[in-house]
């Protein structure tokens, strides 16, 4: 049992050193997806001050399917 653990816990901090690397060497901060929950059909207050591409297409999207309804 303490193998187990002691594996895991290692596998979590080989993630979390690979991650910190990634930002290191790319220098850019951290920043969350604006459409990311959007996307699963719930609505978000997104601080982003333009849509991402992918929620753009999708009420494009959407936009065309109410005008061919109409």
């Amino acid at each position: 049992m303490l193998t187990i653990f002691i594996a895991s816990f290692a596998i979590f901090l080989l993630v979390i050193f690979g991650m910190s690397l990634g930002v290191l060497m790319k220098r850019k901060a951290l920043q969350g997806s604006c459409g990311g929950i959007s996307s699963l059909g719930m609505e978000k207050v997104c601080d982003c001050p333009e849509p991402c591409d992918a929620r753009k297409k999708r009420l494009a999207r959407e936009a065309r399917q109410q005008n061919r309804i109409l």
